[in-house]
């Protein structure tokens, strides 16, 4: 019974990695059977974020085990419009970037809607572009992903079952979702062109895929509840053969996960009595131990009464775990036994070591832990893993130059090699084509820019230049929007660093929502360092304990959280003013993602929320509280 909500097959994986694995294991079955046959293999294929850890899979099976894709024709989903192909935003361009330059595809196999049509004549190209795939003999396998409003290709909300291949307004949201690509929001096409759900819908076999936990909520609808063209992707229910390929976190909204009681027997264990008694106090907004044995029956968890006997005792032991989450004192309250308390108690004062994936997600996402830490007599260490150089505007290039030209004139000293420096930068950025990478030179100026608010940040808290280190990871230093895998050189860096400091405290961003791809790459990084330095046998890292924050997109759900640090109305007040700090990253940033909000802004809803979700369950009001998971390595 375990999946007897899903209307649509799940296959559900541990990872990203895992989840391609599984999808590339599927088109190369589909490959090789018509191979066999002597036939050509009609793919579609999907772009965006979500397919990149499957082509790169794919190339690596071309390369490693010879898959060859010389029988393969591909038809592409979708492209913006208007934009050059050879722009790097272009899906023309993600494509041939992607995978078609690292495998035998012949050219002339290769179909991707064109941003470059003229517009009066984009309704006959779309014709001819469904004609094309029934002459093919119509798609054999289907690769799909789903926008955050359940989007599949570029169909948004509304549209309808019967539509082909078109012409199509993008909705703001998924303009917003695609933000990452492009510097600012006024450069997001407002158009774009898309097979429709009728021409997705007459392929052989569908696979769509989902990683992360901000497309759980939409996966859940479109797999379990109705039909409705409001939800695009829910009409792939109708479709014979359709598969949703998900890892944990994407399937976290899923009945299996979210109410696993409903579809079975259920083993109660502490954490799932949590998440059932959590789950139901919220909707039903009711502290914890206001709970009823009736509520428990309306709610699905009368087996849950019948293991554990009545509603009192459940309440308490779930009011207690969420009480004993909350600390104040995030190294362990000094010369104490409580044995339910998060940290340990010794040693008093610990070494900590915050990892840091960009140059202010220390003080964004624990800015008033990292204070406190520093205030409670620990020894801290920041790792600000990246440079953090896209994050930076050219104007900010430019009003700095302006700055160190002027000073060097103020102080009596030669400008003249400045001021050079100064023209040949305007220059180019006056010159600089919207797929134009920056010069390795201006690429410099903004992560000193970048690293001069991190040592600020630093110092504001009250922690010494001694310990603040600076990684800048090499797997980052791309010059793009597009950063490299994980590399030997960043696990070595990262090994080493961590050897010297013999941390007792770890604390890394577990966000990996992040729209860049880059906070899942630091934490990878971290965890392969801390894996291998175990295995060499590292007494230190037995005493070392790994805590989860996350960034800027999201927060943990309040059943996971393993501690929760309070803060008081100064103390919010005091981390906005250390956010503040990071002055390139405030007003327009690029590449933010889809929530227009100043990172403060969304900070101090997140922390707020998190206090008002504790005290809607009966515990004590906060003004805001920071959130973390343990990591068990």
């Amino acid at each position: 019974m375990v999946d007897s909500f899903e209307k649509i097959p799940c296959s559900i994986h541990n990872n990203i990695l895992d989840g391609s694995k599984h999808v590339a294991a599927i088109i190369a079955e589909t490959i090789r059977n018509s191979q066999a046959e002597g036939k050509a293999c009609v793919l579609g294929l999907a772009t965006g974020s979500t397919p990149k850890t499957l082509y790169a899979e794919l190339v690596r099976m071309h390369r490693e085990e010879g898959l060859s894709f010389a029988n393969v024709i591909s038809f592409n989903l979708d492209e913006y419009y208007p934009i050059e192909r050879e722009a790097y935003q272009s899906y023309y361009h993600f494509m041939h970037r992607m995978l078609f330059n690292h495998v035998d595809m012949k050219p002339e196999h290769i179909h991707i809607p064109n941003g470059e049509w003229p517009k009066d004549a984009i309704k006959q190209y779309c014709l001819e572009y469904e004609k094309q795939i029934e002459e093919a003999g119509g798609v054999d396998l289907q690769i799909l992903g789903i926008g955050m409003n359940g989007h599949i290709g570029f169909n948004e909300p509304g549209s309808s079952i019967h539509s082909h291949t078109r012409l199509t307004n993008l909705d703001n949201t998924t303009r917003f979702a695609n933000l990452y690509e492009f510097p600012n929001i006024s450069q997001v096409p407002r158009l774009a062109i898309t097979m429709g759900i009728s021409t997705i819908l007459k392929a052989k076999k569908i696979v769509l895929m989902a990683w992360g936990s901000g497309k759980a909520p939409v996966v859940q609808k479109a797999a379990e509840e109705h039909m409705t063209e409001h939800i695009p992707a829910s009409l792939l229910q109708q479709h014979t053969d359709t598969l949703f390929v998900l890892d944990a976190a994407a399937a976290a909204e899923l009945t299996r996960y979210k109410s696993p009681w409903l579809t079975g027997d259920t083993e109660w264990t502490p954490r799932i009595m949590k998440k059932a008694v959590v789950n139901m106090a919220l909707k039903l907004k009711k502290p914890v131990l206001s709970l009823t044995n009736n509520d428990y029956n309306e709610y699905g968890l009368s087996d849950l009464l019948v293991e554990k006997g009545d509603a009192y005792g459940i309440n308490l032991e779930v009011f207690y775990m969420l009480r004993d989450s909350i600390t104040g004192w995030p190294g362990g309250k000094p010369n104490s036994s409580m044995p339910n308390h998060p940290e340990r108690s010794a040693p008093v004062s610990k070494r900590c070591i915050i990892f840091s994936p960009h140059p202010d997600d220390d003080i964004i996402s624990m800015g008033g832990t990292f204070q406190r830490l520093h205030d409670q007599g620990h020894e801290v260490h920041v790792a600000y893993q990246t440079s953090g150089n896209i994050a930076v505007t050219d104007e900010f290039v430019t009003r700095f130059l302006d700055f160190a030209v002027g000073f060097e004139e103020i102080a009596g000293i030669d400008s003249s090699r400045s001021a050079s420096i100064l023209q040949d930068v305007r220059h180019y950025l006056a010159n600089k084509k919207s797929n134009s990478m920056d010069t390795p030179q201006i690429r410099a100026i903004k992560g000193l820019i970048r690293r001069g608010e991190a040592k600020a940040t630093c110092r504001y808290v009250g922690i010494p230049d001694s310990n603040i280190h600076f990684q800048n990871l090499p797997f980052y230093e791309t010059g793009t929007i597009e950063k490299n895998p994980m590399g030997e050189a960043d696990v070595q860096q990262t090994m080493s660093l961590l050897e010297k400091i013999k941390p007792h405290q770890v604390y890394c961003a577990g966000d990996l929502a992040d729209p860049h791809g880059t906070h899942k790459i630091c934490l990878d990084i971290v965890l392969e360092a801390l894996k291998r330095l175990k295995a060499s046998g590292a007494t230190w890292i037995n005493d070392c304990w790994l805590w989860l924050y996350k960034g800027a997109w999201q927060e943990w759900n309040i059943e996971e959280i393993e501690m929760a640090i309070p803060m008081s109305p100064e103390q919010v007040m005091k981390k906005r003013h250390g956010i503040f700090i990071h002055q390139s990253q405030k007003d327009s940033v690029p590449f933010q993602g889809s929530d227009a909000r100043e990172f403060w802004q969304r900070a101090e809803e997140r922390n707020a929320t998190t206090a008002m979700l504790y005290a809607q369950l009966g515990l004590t009001q906060y003004a805001a509280m920071e959130a973390f998971v343990r990591w068990h390595y």
